[in-house]
């Protein structure tokens, strides 16, 4: 259970920052979802958008050089 300040600041469980692997001065996000709030990493999420892009500059590289060719054929 979490419950917050006058300041609206909250404590996350040991077990939890440590399943996690919450550190102090960590970033987290309070992630609403169908089911309720989940609790991630910022860094974890910052890393997953990452690896989802990651084929992105040769896929556009590709559609470039594809545009490229069919401009001058």
């Amino acid at each position: 259970m979490v419950s917050d300040t006058r300041k609206y600041q909250v404590t996350i469980p040991k077990r939890v920052r440590e399943k996690l692997d919450i550190k102090a001065g960590d970033d987290v996000i309070f992630l609403k979802t169908k089911a309720g709030y989940k609790i991630i990493r910022a860094d974890d999420v910052i890393e997953e958008g990452v690896r989802i892009f990651e084929d992105i500059t040769e896929t556009v590289k590709e559609i470039k050089a594809g545009l490229g060719k069919g401009l001058i054929e």
